[in-house]
């Protein structure tokens, strides 16, 4: 894989930060336990979650009585990650610090793990290589990334309720990919843990669901899930009232796969790499 040009993304994230918190992180930590589980994290485990954002997988890891250190680029997200650990009475250790060259020993941890995180890195390969560089031998690496774009339903429906407004939209251009869908072939995933020195190497794909109550909880949720929503809305240069058609759009959407009742339950595919120092 050919790396990209690292450029910095703190003040993006610093901005989605707050909403971001309120919105993804709850509904991830699901998949945080996932990852930890196939990784084997418990009491006492030396554990690094690289962008660990405001703590999807932090907090789980902290829960389960694993010694975590959690590093991210952006200040605004790791003062939310503290603020959760306080809440909960866990203890997580928080430095800021950039995924791409971690200011860590070699050998240090037990895990090492980055939950669509290291999947946004500009050099990915990079990224991967450093969750291995400070995981201790026999110690072990997970990499949590979207799958195939294509069954994403958020996205879907997002594409679909901007051609009321866009009819010639049909998503975010894909040459090149989108970062979040750099490693979405799990061959390529794989590849790349392999290619980081690491051994016994598999991809796992699970299938993440998440539930909207309805068409503004929708556009919340996605709004403030990555820079990349944003920097796409923008892109398209909606008006006020043609931003109301999306959202009224996304919620004739969600109440029709409701079914009238209820909250909807919007499905993707999630690929959860894992291999062994």
């Amino acid at each position: 894989m050919t790396a990209r040009p690292i450029t910095d993304t703190r003040p993006a994230w610093d901005a989605i930060a707050a909403g971001y918190d309120r919105t993804n992180t709850p509904s991830q930590m699901w998949l945080g336990d996932e990852g930890l589980r196939r990784a084997g994290v418990g009491r006492g485990t030396r554990f690094l979650d690289v962008a660990a954002g405001s703590g999807a997988v932090s907090i789980p890891a902290a829960r389960l009585g694993a010694e975590v250190l959690a590093t991210d680029q952006s200040p605004v997200m790791l003062e939310l990650l503290e603020a959760r650990a306080r809440a909960e009475g866990l203890r997580v250790e928080t430095r800021l610090m950039d995924g791409h060259a971690l200011a860590l020993d070699d050998a240090t941890f037990d895990v090492a793990g980055s939950q669509f995180g290291v999947m946004l890195f500009g050099d990915l390969p990079l990224g991967i290589r450093e969750l291995a560089r400070v995981v201790r031998p026999g110690g072990r690496v997970f990499v949590t990334a979207y799958g195939d774009p294509h069954r994403i339903e958020f996205l879907g429906f997002l594409v679909q309720a901007l051609q009321t407004v866009r009819p010639g939209f049909d998503g975010p251009p894909m040459d090149p990919v989108p970062l979040p869908f750099q490693v979405a072939d799990p061959a390529r995933l794989e590849a790349e843990l392999a290619a980081a020195g690491l051994r016994d190497v598999r991809v796992d794909e699970i299938v993440e669901s998440t539930e909207h109550a309805d068409g503004a909880s929708l556009w919340d949720w996605i709004v403030w899930s990555n820079p990349l929503a944003g920097e796409v809305l923008a892109g398209l240069a909606l008006r006020a009232e043609e931003t109301a058609i999306v959202q009224r759009e996304l919620d004739r959407l969600v109440r029709e796969r409701a079914g009238g009742d209820g909250p909807a339950t919007l499905t993707n595919p999630v690929h959860i790499g894992l291999g062994t120092r």
